[in-house]
Protein backbone atom coordinates (compact mmCIF):
# COMPACT_ATOMS: atom_id res chain seq x y z
CA UNK A 1 0.00 0.00 0.00
CA UNK A 2 1.44 3.54 -1.07
CA UNK A 3 0.60 6.06 1.53
CA UNK A 4 1.00 9.75 0.90
CA UNK A 5 3.19 12.09 2.67
CA UNK A 6 1.37 13.70 5.65
CA UNK A 7 1.21 17.68 4.03
CA UNK A 8 1.33 20.17 6.74
CA UNK A 9 2.07 22.79 3.48
CA UNK A 10 4.22 25.33 5.20
CA UNK A 11 4.85 28.47 3.20
CA UNK A 12 8.62 28.56 2.99
CA UNK A 13 -21.57 3.95 31.20
CA UNK A 14 -22.79 6.68 29.23
CA UNK A 15 -21.17 9.92 29.49
CA UNK A 16 -23.71 12.59 28.69
CA UNK A 17 -21.67 16.13 27.19
CA UNK A 18 -23.49 19.35 25.85
CA UNK A 19 -23.33 21.03 23.26
CA UNK A 20 -23.64 24.56 22.67
CA UNK A 21 -25.16 25.95 19.47
CA UNK A 22 -24.17 29.41 18.71
CA UNK A 23 -27.52 31.66 17.80
CA UNK A 24 -26.99 34.43 15.37
CA UNK A 25 -26.31 37.87 17.67
CA UNK A 26 -25.57 41.74 16.66
CA UNK A 27 -21.62 42.11 16.95
CA UNK A 28 -20.47 44.30 19.26
CA UNK A 29 -17.23 44.37 20.47
CA UNK A 30 -16.97 43.28 24.32
CA UNK A 31 -20.58 42.57 24.10
CA UNK A 32 -21.82 39.68 26.19
CA UNK A 33 -22.50 36.76 24.45
CA UNK A 34 -26.44 36.03 24.13
CA UNK A 35 -27.83 32.85 25.45
CA UNK A 36 -26.78 29.74 23.61
CA UNK A 37 -29.08 26.58 22.42
CA UNK A 38 -27.75 23.37 24.56
CA UNK A 39 -28.16 20.31 23.24
CA UNK A 40 -26.75 17.22 25.04
CA UNK A 41 -25.85 14.32 23.30
CA UNK A 42 -25.00 10.59 24.68
CA UNK A 43 -21.11 9.57 24.34
CA UNK A 44 -20.65 6.09 25.93
CA UNK A 45 -17.55 4.65 27.24
CA UNK A 46 -17.38 1.84 25.77
CA UNK A 47 -13.69 1.10 26.54
CA UNK A 48 -14.38 1.16 30.39
CA UNK A 49 -17.77 -0.80 29.97
CA UNK A 50 -17.97 -2.99 27.13
CA UNK A 51 -21.56 -4.28 26.55
CA UNK A 52 -21.29 -8.33 27.17
CA UNK A 53 -21.66 -11.17 24.51
CA UNK A 54 -24.22 -13.86 24.80
CA UNK A 55 -23.33 -16.59 27.83
CA UNK A 56 -24.53 -19.21 25.73
CA UNK A 57 -24.02 -20.37 22.54
CA UNK A 58 -26.84 -19.03 20.05
CA UNK A 59 -28.48 -22.03 18.12
CA UNK A 60 -26.55 -23.47 15.75
CA UNK A 61 -23.43 -22.04 16.62
CA UNK A 62 -20.19 -23.81 15.87
CA UNK A 63 -18.65 -23.83 19.54
CA UNK A 64 -14.55 -22.39 19.47
CA UNK A 65 -12.61 -24.09 22.55
CA UNK A 66 -9.70 -21.31 23.95
CA UNK A 67 -7.68 -24.44 25.07
CA UNK A 68 -7.26 -25.92 21.23
CA UNK A 69 -4.38 -23.91 19.73
CA UNK A 70 -6.11 -22.83 16.44
CA UNK A 71 -9.58 -23.91 16.99
CA UNK A 72 -11.14 -20.18 15.59
CA UNK A 73 -9.42 -20.63 12.08
CA UNK A 74 -9.30 -24.42 11.77
CA UNK A 75 -13.07 -24.54 12.47
CA UNK A 76 -14.16 -21.39 10.20
CA UNK A 77 -12.00 -23.79 7.57
CA UNK A 78 -13.99 -26.59 7.93
CA UNK A 79 -17.10 -24.82 8.04
CA UNK A 80 -19.79 -23.64 5.78
CA UNK A 81 -20.09 -19.59 4.92
CA UNK A 82 -22.90 -18.22 7.00
CA UNK A 83 -22.00 -20.20 9.93
CA UNK A 84 -22.07 -18.43 13.51
CA UNK A 85 -19.18 -18.97 15.99
CA UNK A 86 -19.36 -18.57 19.76
CA UNK A 87 -15.92 -17.65 21.38
CA UNK A 88 -15.90 -19.61 24.85
CA UNK A 89 -14.45 -17.66 27.99
CA UNK A 90 -11.08 -16.78 27.88
CA UNK A 91 -8.06 -16.57 25.93
CA UNK A 92 -8.02 -17.98 21.92
CA UNK A 93 -4.45 -18.26 20.46
CA UNK A 94 -3.74 -18.62 16.68
CA UNK A 95 -1.27 -21.33 15.25
CA UNK A 96 2.51 -19.51 16.02
CA UNK A 97 3.51 -18.66 12.65
CA UNK A 98 3.07 -14.76 11.83
CA UNK A 99 1.22 -15.63 8.87
CA UNK A 100 -1.75 -17.60 10.61
CA UNK A 101 -5.27 -16.33 10.75
CA UNK A 102 -8.90 -16.37 10.36
CA UNK A 103 -9.69 -16.67 6.85
CA UNK A 104 -13.67 -15.93 6.83
CA UNK A 105 -16.21 -17.16 4.75
CA UNK A 106 -19.00 -14.95 3.14
CA UNK A 107 -21.64 -13.94 5.64
CA UNK A 108 -19.93 -15.60 8.72
CA UNK A 109 -20.37 -14.22 12.18
CA UNK A 110 -17.75 -14.23 15.25
CA UNK A 111 -19.63 -13.66 18.34
CA UNK A 112 -17.51 -13.64 22.02
CA UNK A 113 -18.45 -14.85 25.07
CA UNK A 114 -18.13 -12.71 28.20
CA UNK A 115 -13.91 -12.76 28.46
CA UNK A 116 -13.68 -14.36 24.80
CA UNK A 117 -10.06 -12.41 23.84
CA UNK A 118 -8.16 -13.60 20.46
CA UNK A 119 -4.44 -12.94 21.42
CA UNK A 120 -1.91 -12.34 19.17
CA UNK A 121 0.75 -12.96 21.57
CA UNK A 122 3.07 -10.18 19.81
CA UNK A 123 3.57 -13.29 16.96
CA UNK A 124 0.72 -13.55 14.61
CA UNK A 125 0.30 -10.40 11.90
CA UNK A 126 -3.48 -10.68 11.32
CA UNK A 127 -6.76 -12.01 13.36
CA UNK A 128 -9.25 -11.97 10.12
CA UNK A 129 -8.41 -11.46 7.07
CA UNK A 130 -9.33 -12.35 3.08
CA UNK A 131 -11.84 -11.02 0.90
CA UNK A 132 -15.31 -12.38 2.17
CA UNK A 133 -17.66 -10.24 2.12
CA UNK A 134 -20.37 -9.09 5.37
CA UNK A 135 -18.40 -10.60 7.98
CA UNK A 136 -19.55 -9.73 11.97
CA UNK A 137 -17.06 -9.50 14.74
CA UNK A 138 -19.63 -9.03 18.15
CA UNK A 139 -18.36 -9.07 21.82
CA UNK A 140 -14.45 -10.07 21.34
CA UNK A 141 -11.67 -8.86 22.22
CA UNK A 142 -8.76 -8.41 19.78
CA UNK A 143 -5.11 -7.71 20.72
CA UNK A 144 -1.78 -7.92 20.87
CA UNK A 145 -1.22 -8.79 16.85
CA UNK A 146 1.80 -6.77 15.14
CA UNK A 147 0.24 -6.19 11.54
CA UNK A 148 3.09 -3.64 9.59
CA UNK A 149 3.22 -0.33 9.25
CA UNK A 150 0.04 0.50 7.28
CA UNK A 151 -1.53 -2.70 7.49
CA UNK A 152 -4.28 -3.43 10.06
CA UNK A 153 -5.42 -6.58 12.59
CA UNK A 154 -9.04 -6.95 11.58
CA UNK A 155 -11.02 -7.17 7.97
CA UNK A 156 -6.58 -7.06 6.92
CA UNK A 157 -7.73 -7.23 3.44
CA UNK A 158 -10.57 -4.46 3.23
CA UNK A 159 -13.03 -7.01 2.07
CA UNK A 160 -16.49 -5.42 1.83
CA UNK A 161 -19.70 -5.28 4.20
CA UNK A 162 -18.16 -6.01 7.63
CA UNK A 163 -19.67 -5.37 10.89
CA UNK A 164 -18.00 -4.85 14.06
CA UNK A 165 -19.83 -4.29 17.20
CA UNK A 166 -19.34 -4.35 20.42
CA UNK A 167 -15.98 -4.82 20.09
CA UNK A 168 -12.25 -3.91 21.36
CA UNK A 169 -9.48 -3.79 19.31
CA UNK A 170 -6.64 -2.73 21.23
CA UNK A 171 -2.92 -3.04 22.33
CA UNK A 172 -1.82 -3.96 18.37
CA UNK A 173 0.70 -2.58 15.89
CA UNK A 174 -0.10 -1.07 12.97
CA UNK A 175 -3.98 -0.60 12.63
CA UNK A 176 -6.61 -2.01 14.93
CA UNK A 177 -8.84 -2.36 12.29
CA UNK A 178 -8.68 -1.64 8.29
CA UNK A 179 -12.51 -0.98 6.31
CA UNK A 180 -14.20 -1.60 3.43
CA UNK A 181 -17.17 -0.94 1.51
CA UNK A 182 -20.18 -0.41 3.36
CA UNK A 183 -18.51 -1.39 6.68
CA UNK A 184 -20.12 -0.66 9.63
CA UNK A 185 -17.80 -0.10 12.70
CA UNK A 186 -20.27 0.89 16.06
CA UNK A 187 -19.97 0.65 19.67
CA UNK A 188 -16.49 -0.56 19.73
CA UNK A 189 -13.04 0.57 21.64
CA UNK A 190 -10.22 1.01 19.22
CA UNK A 191 -7.84 1.90 21.74
CA UNK A 192 -3.52 2.06 22.00
CA UNK A 193 -2.90 0.48 18.70
CA UNK A 194 0.61 1.09 17.44
CA UNK A 195 -0.75 3.40 14.32
CA UNK A 196 -4.20 3.93 14.13
CA UNK A 197 -7.55 2.89 15.32
CA UNK A 198 -8.92 1.83 11.81
CA UNK A 199 -7.28 2.29 8.68
CA UNK A 200 -10.57 3.82 6.19
CA UNK A 201 -7.76 2.63 3.08
CA UNK A 202 -8.51 -0.16 0.18
CA UNK A 203 -6.09 -0.09 -2.48
CA UNK A 204 -7.57 0.31 -6.41
CA UNK A 205 -11.14 0.84 -4.92
CA UNK A 206 -12.97 3.48 -3.20
CA UNK A 207 -14.78 3.07 0.55
CA UNK A 208 -18.56 3.50 -0.23
CA UNK A 209 -21.07 3.76 2.24
CA UNK A 210 -18.75 3.56 5.20
CA UNK A 211 -20.30 4.11 9.28
CA UNK A 212 -18.43 4.74 12.25
CA UNK A 213 -20.66 5.40 15.45
CA UNK A 214 -21.00 5.53 19.03
CA UNK A 215 -17.28 3.86 19.83
CA UNK A 216 -14.04 4.86 21.78
CA UNK A 217 -10.96 5.74 19.65
CA UNK A 218 -8.49 6.24 22.27
CA UNK A 219 -4.64 6.28 22.54
CA UNK A 220 -3.66 5.33 19.17
CA UNK A 221 -0.17 5.75 17.54
CA UNK A 222 1.36 4.48 20.29
CA UNK A 223 4.51 4.07 18.22
CA UNK A 224 5.04 7.55 17.09
CA UNK A 225 5.28 7.72 13.77
CA UNK A 226 5.03 10.92 12.81
CA UNK A 227 8.09 11.38 14.84
CA UNK A 228 9.83 7.94 13.34
CA UNK A 229 8.88 9.17 9.61
CA UNK A 230 8.70 13.08 9.84
CA UNK A 231 5.95 14.46 7.79
CA UNK A 232 4.81 10.84 6.85
CA UNK A 233 0.77 11.50 7.74
CA UNK A 234 0.34 8.07 8.61
CA UNK A 235 -1.26 8.79 12.08
CA UNK A 236 -3.79 9.92 14.39
CA UNK A 237 -6.77 7.65 15.39
CA UNK A 238 -8.66 7.65 12.79
CA UNK A 239 -7.70 7.87 9.18
CA UNK A 240 -9.67 8.06 5.63
CA UNK A 241 -8.46 7.49 1.99
CA UNK A 242 -10.40 8.08 -0.62
CA UNK A 243 -13.82 7.12 1.10
CA UNK A 244 -17.25 8.27 -0.80
CA UNK A 245 -19.79 8.93 1.69
CA UNK A 246 -19.05 7.92 5.54
CA UNK A 247 -21.08 8.79 8.38
CA UNK A 248 -18.97 9.79 11.45
CA UNK A 249 -21.18 10.13 14.49
CA UNK A 250 -21.89 9.75 18.20
CA UNK A 251 -18.33 9.07 18.46
CA UNK A 252 -15.60 10.07 21.59
CA UNK A 253 -12.19 10.71 19.98
CA UNK A 254 -9.64 11.48 22.92
CA UNK A 255 -6.14 11.43 23.99
CA UNK A 256 -4.88 10.02 20.83
CA UNK A 257 -1.05 10.93 19.70
CA UNK A 258 -1.59 13.06 16.73
CA UNK A 259 -4.91 13.73 15.20
CA UNK A 260 -8.61 12.83 16.07
CA UNK A 261 -9.87 12.62 12.79
CA UNK A 262 -8.00 13.11 9.33
CA UNK A 263 -9.79 12.72 5.93
CA UNK A 264 -7.08 12.83 3.47
CA UNK A 265 -6.98 12.88 -0.44
CA UNK A 266 -9.95 12.53 -2.54
CA UNK A 267 -12.79 12.08 0.08
CA UNK A 268 -15.97 13.01 -0.71
CA UNK A 269 -19.38 13.25 1.24
CA UNK A 270 -18.63 13.33 5.28
CA UNK A 271 -21.24 13.75 7.89
CA UNK A 272 -19.16 14.19 10.70
CA UNK A 273 -21.81 14.81 13.80
CA UNK A 274 -22.37 14.54 17.40
CA UNK A 275 -19.03 13.23 18.14
CA UNK A 276 -16.50 14.19 21.30
CA UNK A 277 -13.03 15.56 20.27
CA UNK A 278 -10.87 16.42 23.33
CA UNK A 279 -7.35 16.36 23.78
CA UNK A 280 -5.52 14.56 20.75
CA UNK A 281 -1.70 16.06 20.99
CA UNK A 282 -2.75 17.06 16.88
CA UNK A 283 -6.01 18.65 15.46
CA UNK A 284 -9.38 17.23 16.29
CA UNK A 285 -10.22 16.96 12.48
CA UNK A 286 -8.35 17.60 9.34
CA UNK A 287 -9.57 17.71 6.08
CA UNK A 288 -7.39 17.21 3.19
CA UNK A 289 -7.46 17.45 -0.87
CA UNK A 290 -11.05 16.25 -0.47
CA UNK A 291 -15.04 17.52 -1.34
CA UNK A 292 -18.51 18.06 0.09
CA UNK A 293 -18.73 17.39 4.36
CA UNK A 294 -21.06 18.29 6.98
CA UNK A 295 -19.33 19.01 10.35
CA UNK A 296 -21.84 19.53 13.20
CA UNK A 297 -23.09 19.95 16.69
CA UNK A 298 -19.97 17.95 17.80
CA UNK A 299 -17.80 19.24 21.55
CA UNK A 300 -14.36 19.89 20.48
CA UNK A 301 -11.97 20.61 23.25
CA UNK A 302 -8.82 20.99 24.56
CA UNK A 303 -6.95 19.65 20.96
CA UNK A 304 -3.46 20.30 19.55
CA UNK A 305 -2.04 21.28 22.31
CA UNK A 306 1.11 19.32 22.05
CA UNK A 307 1.64 19.92 18.13
CA UNK A 308 0.51 23.44 17.78
CA UNK A 309 2.83 24.85 20.82
CA UNK A 310 5.64 22.53 19.18
CA UNK A 311 5.70 24.71 16.09
CA UNK A 312 4.69 27.78 18.23
CA UNK A 313 7.71 27.41 20.51
CA UNK A 314 10.16 26.99 17.44
CA UNK A 315 8.94 30.24 16.22
CA UNK A 316 6.32 28.94 13.37
CA UNK A 317 3.67 31.51 11.56
CA UNK A 318 1.57 28.97 10.06
CA UNK A 319 -2.09 29.18 12.11
CA UNK A 320 -1.96 25.50 13.18
CA UNK A 321 -5.96 24.77 13.83
CA UNK A 322 -7.55 22.42 15.79
CA UNK A 323 -9.99 22.14 12.23
CA UNK A 324 -7.77 22.48 9.30
CA UNK A 325 -9.04 22.33 6.08
CA UNK A 326 -6.50 22.18 3.18
CA UNK A 327 -6.89 22.40 -0.23
CA UNK A 328 -10.99 21.10 0.53
CA UNK A 329 -14.12 22.78 -0.40
CA UNK A 330 -17.29 22.17 -1.59
CA UNK A 331 -17.66 21.07 -5.15
CA UNK A 332 -20.91 20.96 -6.89
CA UNK A 333 -20.04 18.62 -9.89
CA UNK A 334 -19.47 15.79 -7.51
CA UNK A 335 -22.41 14.21 -6.38
CA UNK A 336 -22.81 14.28 -2.46
CA UNK A 337 -25.32 15.33 0.39
CA UNK A 338 -24.13 18.65 0.24
CA UNK A 339 -22.26 20.62 -2.42
CA UNK A 340 -20.09 22.45 0.15
CA UNK A 341 -18.22 22.34 3.50
CA UNK A 342 -20.89 23.30 6.17
CA UNK A 343 -19.13 23.80 9.83
CA UNK A 344 -22.10 24.67 12.14
CA UNK A 345 -23.33 24.48 15.87
CA UNK A 346 -20.45 23.00 17.13
CA UNK A 347 -18.73 24.07 20.50
CA UNK A 348 -14.81 24.66 20.09
CA UNK A 349 -13.81 25.07 24.11
CA UNK A 350 -9.90 25.60 24.76
CA UNK A 351 -7.86 24.24 21.82
CA UNK A 352 -5.24 25.63 20.23
CA UNK A 353 -6.80 27.59 17.50
CA UNK A 354 -9.71 27.58 16.09
CA UNK A 355 -9.92 26.92 12.10
CA UNK A 356 -8.15 27.37 9.40
CA UNK A 357 -8.59 27.37 5.81
CA UNK A 358 -5.59 26.51 3.79
CA UNK A 359 -4.40 26.20 0.01
CA UNK A 360 -1.09 25.81 -1.15
CA UNK A 361 -0.35 27.55 -3.88
CA UNK A 362 2.32 25.32 -5.33
CA UNK A 363 0.08 21.20 -4.76
CA UNK A 364 -1.96 20.67 -7.71
CA UNK A 365 -1.98 17.43 -9.64
CA UNK A 366 1.02 16.69 -11.85
CA UNK A 367 2.97 19.06 -9.62
CA UNK A 368 6.07 18.01 -7.95
CA UNK A 369 4.87 19.90 -4.73
CA UNK A 370 1.88 17.44 -4.49
CA UNK A 371 2.33 15.08 -1.73
CA UNK A 372 -0.49 13.19 -2.63
CA UNK A 373 1.79 11.94 -5.17
CA UNK A 374 0.24 10.43 -8.29
CA UNK A 375 -2.89 11.63 -7.41
CA UNK A 376 -5.34 14.08 -8.92
CA UNK A 377 -8.19 15.92 -8.06
CA UNK A 378 -11.71 13.81 -8.46
CA UNK A 379 -12.59 16.39 -11.70
CA UNK A 380 -9.36 15.10 -13.64
CA UNK A 381 -9.13 11.71 -14.29
CA UNK A 382 -5.85 11.92 -16.63
CA UNK A 383 -2.65 13.85 -14.37
CA UNK A 384 -0.74 13.92 -17.35
CA UNK A 385 -3.66 16.29 -18.66
CA UNK A 386 -2.52 18.88 -15.90
CA UNK A 387 0.52 20.18 -18.03
CA UNK A 388 1.35 23.48 -19.59
CA UNK A 389 0.32 24.95 -22.28
CA UNK A 390 -2.94 23.54 -21.25
CA UNK A 391 -3.16 24.07 -17.68
CA UNK A 392 -3.08 27.77 -17.72
CA UNK A 393 -6.27 27.65 -19.21
CA UNK A 394 -10.04 26.85 -18.56
CA UNK A 395 -11.09 24.31 -17.70
CA UNK A 396 -7.91 22.61 -16.68
CA UNK A 397 -6.91 25.87 -14.38
CA UNK A 398 -9.59 25.48 -12.59
CA UNK A 399 -10.11 21.86 -12.07
CA UNK A 400 -6.27 20.51 -11.67
CA UNK A 401 -6.61 22.14 -8.26
CA UNK A 402 -7.71 20.49 -4.84
CA UNK A 403 -9.72 23.83 -3.87
CA UNK A 404 -10.83 25.34 -0.59
CA UNK A 405 -13.92 27.02 -1.72
CA UNK A 406 -17.74 26.89 -0.76
CA UNK A 407 -16.90 26.71 3.10
CA UNK A 408 -19.98 27.89 5.22
CA UNK A 409 -19.04 28.55 8.81
CA UNK A 410 -21.63 30.01 11.49
CA UNK A 411 -23.63 29.14 14.18
CA UNK A 412 -20.30 28.00 16.46
CA UNK A 413 -19.21 28.89 19.74
CA UNK A 414 -15.72 29.81 20.21
CA UNK A 415 -14.19 29.79 23.64
CA UNK A 416 -10.65 30.31 24.77
CA UNK A 417 -9.47 31.03 27.88
CA UNK A 418 -5.58 31.27 27.90
CA UNK A 419 -4.69 30.58 31.35
CA UNK A 420 -6.42 26.97 30.82
CA UNK A 421 -4.35 26.74 27.52
CA UNK A 422 -1.25 27.86 29.15
CA UNK A 423 -0.52 30.27 26.45
CA UNK A 424 0.39 33.88 25.51
CA UNK A 425 0.86 34.09 21.07
CA UNK A 426 -0.40 31.71 18.67
CA UNK A 427 -3.16 29.80 20.14
CA UNK A 428 -5.80 32.48 19.80
CA UNK A 429 -6.39 32.31 15.83
CA UNK A 430 -8.93 31.69 13.00
CA UNK A 431 -7.64 31.94 9.88
CA UNK A 432 -8.35 31.74 5.52
CA UNK A 433 -4.54 31.91 3.62
CA UNK A 434 -2.04 30.56 1.46
CA UNK A 435 1.22 30.65 0.59
CA UNK A 436 3.03 33.08 -2.63
CA UNK A 437 2.99 30.62 -5.18
CA UNK A 438 6.74 29.55 -6.26
CA UNK A 439 7.35 26.09 -7.68
CA UNK A 440 7.38 24.68 -10.10
CA UNK A 441 8.49 27.55 -12.90
CA UNK A 442 5.63 26.37 -15.19
CA UNK A 443 3.50 26.95 -12.90
CA UNK A 444 -0.03 28.97 -13.56
CA UNK A 445 -0.58 29.98 -9.76
CA UNK A 446 2.64 31.65 -9.06
CA UNK A 447 2.25 35.17 -6.94
CA UNK A 448 -0.49 35.81 -4.53
CA UNK A 449 -2.86 34.68 -7.60
CA UNK A 450 -4.25 31.49 -4.98
CA UNK A 451 -4.24 33.66 -1.84
CA UNK A 452 -6.69 36.35 -3.49
CA UNK A 453 -9.06 33.54 -3.86
CA UNK A 454 -8.84 31.63 -1.30
CA UNK A 455 -9.50 35.12 0.59
CA UNK A 456 -11.90 36.83 -1.43
CA UNK A 457 -12.90 34.48 -4.50
CA UNK A 458 -14.03 31.47 -3.27
CA UNK A 459 -16.98 31.96 -1.18
CA UNK A 460 -15.33 31.13 2.01
CA UNK A 461 -17.56 32.90 4.95
CA UNK A 462 -17.94 32.91 8.59
CA UNK A 463 -20.91 34.23 9.70
CA UNK A 464 -23.29 34.26 12.62
CA UNK A 465 -20.64 32.76 15.33
CA UNK A 466 -19.67 33.37 19.42
CA UNK A 467 -16.63 34.58 20.25
CA UNK A 468 -15.28 34.23 23.65
CA UNK A 469 -12.04 35.15 24.45
CA UNK A 470 -9.26 36.84 22.80
CA UNK A 471 -9.28 35.76 19.55
CA UNK A 472 -7.17 36.92 16.62
CA UNK A 473 -7.38 36.30 12.82
CA UNK A 474 -4.99 35.85 9.85
CA UNK A 475 -6.40 36.60 6.32
CA UNK A 476 -4.51 36.49 3.02
CA UNK A 477 -1.19 35.47 4.52
CA UNK A 478 0.38 34.52 8.19
CA UNK A 479 1.48 38.12 7.82
CA UNK A 480 -1.95 39.49 8.01
CA UNK A 481 -3.13 39.26 11.88
CA UNK A 482 -6.40 40.96 12.41
CA UNK A 483 -8.62 42.53 15.36
CA UNK A 484 -12.23 41.31 14.94
CA UNK A 485 -12.98 45.16 13.51
CA UNK A 486 -10.30 44.33 10.53
CA UNK A 487 -11.99 40.87 10.26
CA UNK A 488 -14.98 42.17 9.67
CA UNK A 489 -14.23 45.12 7.74
CA UNK A 490 -13.62 46.03 3.94
CA UNK A 491 -11.96 43.65 2.36
CA UNK A 492 -12.56 40.48 4.25
CA UNK A 493 -16.33 41.30 5.67
CA UNK A 494 -16.35 37.67 7.91
CA UNK A 495 -18.34 37.44 10.83
CA UNK A 496 -21.77 39.22 10.06
CA UNK A 497 -23.94 38.67 12.40
CA UNK A 498 -21.12 37.37 15.07
CA UNK A 499 -20.44 38.36 19.09
CA UNK A 500 -17.41 39.03 20.17
CA UNK A 501 -16.34 39.36 23.97
CA UNK A 502 -12.64 40.07 24.04
CA UNK A 503 -11.88 38.82 27.48
CA UNK A 504 -10.74 35.41 28.55
CA UNK A 505 -13.87 32.83 27.74
CA UNK A 506 -15.34 30.89 29.79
Amino acid sequence: MVIKRRHWALPTAPLVLVLLAATGCVSTPDAPAKPTVARSTSVARVCAKPAAGPAKAPAGAVTVDPAVVGDLAAKTKSSPPNTTFWLRPGTHRLASDRYAQVIPKKGNSYLGAPGAVLDGRKTNQYAFGGTARNVTIRHLTVQRFVAPHNEGVVNHDSADGWVIEHATIQNNSGAGLMAGARQQVRASCLRGNGQYGMNAYKAGDPIRGLVVEGNEIVGNNTGDWERRRPGCGCTGGVKFWAVNGADIRGNWVHDNRGTGLWADTNNNDFRIENNVLEANDGAALIYETSYNAVIRKNTIRRNNWVEGRRYADRGDSFPFATIYLSESGGEPRIRARTDKIEIYRNVLENNWSGITLWENADRFCNSPANTSSGDCTLLVKNTDRCAQPAIATAPLYADCRWKTQRVDIHSNRFVLDTSVVDCTVKCDRMAVLANYGTYPDWSPYQGERVAEAITRKQHNRWHDNVYLGPWKFVAHDPSRILDSGQWQGTPYQQDAGSTFRARDGG
